[in-house]
């Protein structure tokens, strides 16, 4: 899923592009991503970009006083055209297409979605907080005092990695960057929140930080298309389990979920200790 770094990049890539220029067409192809109806999506053409911006992982385009307002979701993407083509799209189940916007011009850009669970959402609205997911958003992370942190974790019952995680406590930090930031930190993913020194809370704000700005900064100036491949390339413990850990050389391991996983080094994060996989645990019996 697309997270702060990539969705921060993209925009950049975009305004780039299209601010100032005049939407000419937009096709919504795949119905179920159109998350509003008022305004209509033909709101936006004959109208100007004036800026594009992002909120946690959400993009905003701000159109003639009329916002664009995509969450990429899993597996959805931006792709652009230097050229679309005349033709309207046609739905298909194998078309990854979803909605495609086209410029004064004759180039725009294609919002796709790979793979059969849809979660790509699309939405025409005045004003970006009537986004339900925007609406909920917590602070940006990079935004944040480490006064301001130590008071978001203070009295969480929760897990690390949960509220690393939860949308409504920091903006833009998803499963990939969460597990980076607390190997970074030297923390155990189950480590419940409330239970941090402060000590501990300065180094998780600086891991935080660190880990968010240096993935920015390398996502910086680089083209769609690209981004993906920088973000795996980038990742220390995320998506490499059964490698070695780039600090001591331990395994990287992996805790298994419903329709996720986390993965962690067990020498710098868990005293050497596997944490339990209960989903691994039920398949070996």
């Amino acid at each position: 899923m697309p997270e702060l770094p990539e969705v921060e990049a993209l925009s950049s890539f975009l305004a780039a592009r299209v601010v100032g220029r005049e939407i000419a067409r937009v096709q919504v192809v795949a119905i179920s991503a159109l998350k509003t109806y008022d305004p209509p999506v033909a709101a936006l053409e004959g109208r100007a970009v004036g800026a594009v911006g992002r909120r946690g992982k959400f993009l905003d385009f701000e159109v003639g006083g009329v916002h664009l307002v995509v969450h990429l979701a899993r597996a959805g993407w931006v792709r652009w055209r230097d050229s679309l083509p005349v033709e309207p799209a046609k739905p298909s189940s194998r078309n990854p297409l979803a909605v495609r916007v086209g410029l004064e011009g004759g180039d725009g850009f294609d919002l796709t979605e790979a793979g059969t669970k849809k979660g790509l959402a699309v939405y025409v609205v005045r004003d970006p907080v009537e986004v339900p997911g925007v609406a909920r958003l917590g602070p940006e992370p990079l935004d944040l005092g480490v006064e301001e942190f130590a008071g978001l974790l203070r009295g969480e019952r929760r897990r690390l990695k949960g509220v690393l995680r939860d949308q409504t406590v920091l903006a833009g930090v998803g499963n990939a960057y969460s597990d980076e930031v607390l190997h970074v930190a030297r923390m155990s993913p189950y480590k419940l929140a409330s239970s941090l020194t402060e000590e501990e809370t300065a180094r998780l704000y600086e891991a935080l930080g660190d880990t968010l700005r240096d993935a920015v900064e390398r996502s910086r100036g680089l083209a769609a298309g690209e981004l993906k491949a920088e973000k795996k390339v980038g990742m220390r413990v995320h998506g490499r389990t059964g490698l070695p850990c780039p600090v001591c050389g331990d395994t990287v391991r992996e805790v298994s979920f419903a329709d996720s996983s986390l993965q962690y080094c067990p020498t710098c994060q868990t005293g050497g200790k596997p944490l339990a996989d209960r989903r691994m645990s039920r398949l070996l019996k």
